[in-house]
């Protein structure tokens, strides 16, 4: 089989590897912010139950996460988890997962700001929510980015992961055509495709810390 026929082949794998990670980012950004504000909580109660979710999160096995999420409906509820649902446990698992690991980020940008920013905010007349989202914010994302760019690198390669639950990504594909082809060139043109996305993930994130290096 030549090269050109393998690439072919492995070209959905590839647009369902590129889905799981545009689509964790879009959950897990935002929702990471909101979970880092319940880590900030004054209330004891919510900071404490975001606490130990973060823990749990981080301290156990992204793989183990999708196999509770994908297989617990059943076991619970005796639900059924055929069908499109095998792609949405995928993308809830890694949502949560990668929620929690930006929620760590967020937090250490937002308490790394002075408080005299919030207290200048406050004898211009600022909200509280226009001082975060107007001034803050934007410090903050400065601050955070290279942090960011780690994270968003490991997600490219643990979308890999997902054949845990047998969701056909380029991974998976990969070892479908190689063991039927006994050949180990579908491994290197994953390998290539996955150098090239955290190449390109790279420097569009430098060329976003350029940008925001406004000072210099």
């Amino acid at each position: 089989m030549d090269f050109t026929k393998i690439l072919e082949m492995l070209a959905g794998g590839m647009l369902k590897s590129m889905g799981i990670f545009i689509l964790t980012l879009v959950f897990s950004l935002p929702l990471g912010l909101i979970i880092s504000f319940g880590r900030m909580s004054k209330n004891k109660i919510v900071s404490f139950i975001v606490k130990i979710y973060i823990s749990v999160m981080r301290g156990t096995p992204l793989m183990l996460q999708l196999l509770v999420v994908f297989f617990g409906p059943f076991y619970l509820w005796e639900a059924n988890i055929g069908g499109p649902y095998r792609f949405i446990a995928v993308i809830l698992a890694f949502a949560l997962n990668y929620a929690a690991y930006f929620a760590e980020i967020y937090r250490s940008g937002i308490e790394s700001m002075p408080s005299g920013q919030y207290e200048a905010a406050q004898i211009l007349g600022y909200s509280r929510a226009q001082t975060f989202f107007k001034i803050i914010l934007p410090q903050v994302i400065k601050r955070i980015l290279p942090a960011v760019t780690n994270e968003v690198i490991t997600l490219v390669k643990d979308t890999s992961l997902a054949f845990a639950i047998a969701y056909t990504e380029m991974f998976t594909l990969a070892k479908q055509i190689a063991a039927k082809e006994t050949t180990f060139v579908p491994f290197i043109v994953a390998a290539v495709f996955y150098y090239i996305f955290n190449l390109l993930v790279a420097v569009i994130m430098e060329h976003a810390e350029k940008k925001l290096n406004y000072y210099q």
